[in-house]
């Protein structure tokens, strides 16, 4: 009766167990050393222990963590990205770059920067990564101008050792300066003002400056003074070159549907590594959410919508790449 009873109460707390859900994902704040102050981020990691970790590189402008900007950016596209993701037992740490949002404390002048500034901001946060996660590497993810800093951030010098690989999402394939003549050549309302607003690039791309007084009211956000310093070093760089010296393992991810970055640009970049990984994903946008109409107004109405999930294929895609990685010691 004895062995009974124990059995019973055996089998009473396996049921138990078995009721009790699976342990979810663990999100966390994690930090980096900055400047002046602390860079600040996200990690969200699944509850078993030895995930591989992505580091999301954001894109251009006042981007934040979760991939949006007060300029009507409302996708949240590094957050969903992170959460499915982390279901499927990758992890990522999604970060404010510095001078915004909660890395305000790292510079004085969020304006103030360059390529170079955010790629050494890049390192650190990989060390950080490391230290915290005891990860051997990090994948290094950058998405649209993120993806020209992550190029920079895997050439040459022993911080490269902690980059597992990149991962290329809706990045150009080209000068910025190029993919900024494209962009303003494609809207008819800039036809006043666009020999003006071409010369401007030209003359960034050559090292000088440009006095936002004389150009048209139009284009002085644009060529803003406090930013041109900033383009000055992104137009210095060739993402394809950069692709083409890059030793470690790459994915070329980009949308069929994106509006910003074509699909010609990461063809740019997977040619110039042949090792490179291309993906296409049809009726995805440059936020990576599901379009499937040419309409302008509903491919940019998807930017304003958190709630709508990422296109299939993207985490696949991510998942797949990851997990044919080999971590480098």
């Amino acid at each position: 009766m004895k062995a009974f009873f124990l059995a019973l109460v055996a089998l009473a707390a396996s049921l138990a167990a078995a009721a009790q859900p699976a342990p979810g994902p663990r999100e966390k704040p994690i930090e980096a050393r900055g400047p002046l102050g602390p860079l600040k981020g996200t990690l969200l990691a699944p509850a078993k222990a030895g995930a591989s970790v992505v580091l999301i590189v954001p894109g251009s402008g006042p981007t934040d963590r979760d991939g949006n900007n007060p300029m009507g950016v409302n996708a949240a596209t590094y957050r969903l990205l992170a959460q499915d993701l982390a279901a499927r037992g990758i992890a990522t740490v999604r970060i404010d770059k510095r001078g915004m949002f909660g890395s305000a404390k790292a510079v004085a002048d969020a304006n103030a920067v360059t390529i170079t500034d955010y790629v050494a901001d890049v390192h650190s946060w990989v060390g950080a990564i490391r230290r915290s996660t005891g990860v051997p590497c990090v994948w290094v993810l950058g998405h649209s101008e993120g993806g020209l800093v992550a190029l920079a951030a895997a050439q040459s010098g022993s911080e490269v050792q902690g980059i597992c690989g990149l991962l290329l999402v809706a990045t150009p394939g080209r000068p910025l300066g190029h993919v900024l003549r494209d962009q303003l050549r494609a809207n008819p309302a800039n036809a006043p003002v666009l020999e003006q607003a071409l010369a401007a690039v030209t003359r960034l791309e050559g090292g000088g400056r440009v006095d936002p007084a004389s150009l048209h009211p139009a284009l002085q956000p644009l060529f803003n003074e406090a930013v041109q310093g900033f383009l000055i070093s992104a137009f210095a760089l060739d993402p394809a070159r950069l692709a083409a010296a890059t030793k470690m393992p790459v994915l070329v991810l980009q949308g069929e549907r994106d509006l910003q970055v074509g699909v010609a640009d990461a063809r740019l970049l997977a040619q110039a590594n042949p090792a490179a990984q291309l993906v296409l994903l049809p009726d995805t946008n440059h936020v990576l959410k599901a379009v499937v109409t040419d309409d302008p107004a509903a491919n940019m109405a998807t930017y304003a919508n958190p709630g709508q999930p990422l296109a299939p294929g993207v985490v696949d895609a991510i998942v797949r790449f990851v997990a044919q990685g080999k971590p480098r010691p």
